[in-house]
């Protein structure tokens, strides 16, 4: 009878858990936490605190993976309303960090609000597509993008480029896979190639320093180039199979800026070489792959739009941080998927892992 008991609780707990894709992301945040605790020089109190982080993101995705995809429309506008609202009050009441003001205090720890909009983004908009599915006409997709400006420039105010980035990405995917035509895109391209000028003159100093070190990084080497030749000269120091786990040199000398955060695949690099390189990418692919599989086979316009903007926004993470930190992008301050250290974006990231999972669960439970 208790053997029973156990069987049942056990099938209950995993009945929504998609293994494949709860597989792959715990391998790369095993990956993660191994650097963690080398860049941080053993002391293991950043890799305790990320294994805090995982337990409350682990929590969250199998809540939300419970949630059939009709109830979380439900939460598409106040999860929205509520992020703008609090993407307001960071200016006046924010905490300060390094010259940016991103996060709300609440006593026992720290918010940033920006990391709600990765998900309300793309569950608001989803929503909004779902809802005019019969009768989409051009005045929708500019009302979408509306929706979309408002907290892009918000973040981006912060100023939190990075983040963003990230938002406006999750945001247009879904306008994207809603049929936005391609003369509205190609006018687009063009349009933003024309304002290139307009767009330069809005940047702070910083941001423009960070686009001309992209070209030439030993203009300025102990700079605004010292994030740029430090990480680089890791990536490639770690050879094709690394120097080994707890050995990288740039990394315990402390050459390595923002190690356990923004440049953690530095570290990894170094420690891991080529052959681990090639692993991690491997799961990235196997993880979108897994992402668009269960977009694929969703019953609904929202649960399509809604995965399909998410597992992207998995790429994105990783193709700007990579990108980043190996000299082909300019330094945002965009951290890699599952891997760097950071509680509000680890769970932000397993709440996307949870509702992929409430979508390929529910897949025949929805009526169309």
């Amino acid at each position: 009878m208790d053997m029973r008991l156990i069987r049942r609780l056990h099938a209950r707990l995993i009945e929504n858990i998609d293994g494949p894709l709860l597989a792959i992301a715990l391998a790369i945040v095993g990956f993660g936490l191994a650097t963690i605790y080398s860049a941080t020089f053993y002391a293991g109190g950043r890799t305790v605190a990320q294994v805090m982080n995982l337990g409350v993101g682990l929590l969250a995705m199998w809540f939300v993976a419970r949630l059939p995809p009709q109830k979380l429309m439900r939460f598409a506008v106040p999860l929205y309303v509520v992020g703008v609202v609090l993407l307001v009050l960071v200016f006046p009441l924010g905490v300060k960090v390094n010259g940016a003001r991103r996060w709300l205090s609440l006593g026992f720890t720290r918010v940033q609000p920006a990391e709600i909009l990765k998900i309300a983004m793309p569950l608001m908009l989803a929503w909004y597509f779902h809802k005019h599915e019969a009768m989409l006409k051009i005045r929708h997709y500019a009302i979408a993008g509306l929706l979309l400006a408002v907290p892009f420039a918000l973040i981006a105010e912060q100023p939190d480029l990075g983040t963003a980035i990230l938002v406006g990405a999750a945001g247009f995917y879904v306008i994207f896979f809603a049929g936005l035509p391609w003369k509205i895109i190609v006018g687009m391209i063009v349009a933003g190639a024309a304002a290139t000028p307009f767009v330069w003159s809005m940047l702070r100093d910083y941001q423009r320093r960070r686009i001309l070190t992209l070209i030439d990084p030993s203009a300025d080497p102990l700079g605004s180039g010292y994030h740029i030749i430090q990480s680089t000269i890791a990536i490639g120091s770690g050879g094709p199979f690394g120097k080994g786990w707890l050995q990288g040199t740039q990394t315990h000398l402390e050459f390595i800026p923002e190690r356990h955060t923004d440049f953690i695949f530095a570290v990894f690099s170094e420690e891991r070489g080529l052959a681990g390189n090639c692993i991690l990418l491997i799961l990235y692919l196997l993880l979108i792959v897994r992402g668009l599989t269960i977009t694929a086979r969703a019953p609904t316009l929202f649960a399509r739009l809604l995965g399909g903007s998410i597992t992207l926004s998995f790429f994105t993470y990783a193709f700007v941080n990579m990108g980043m930190v190996s000299g082909i992008l300019p330094v945002v301050g965009v951290p890699l998927p599952f891997m760097s250290y950071g509680g509000t974006a680890l769970v932000t990231l397993f709440l996307g892992i949870g509702i992929l999972m409430g979508i390929q669960s529910h897949r025949m439970l929805v009526k169309q």
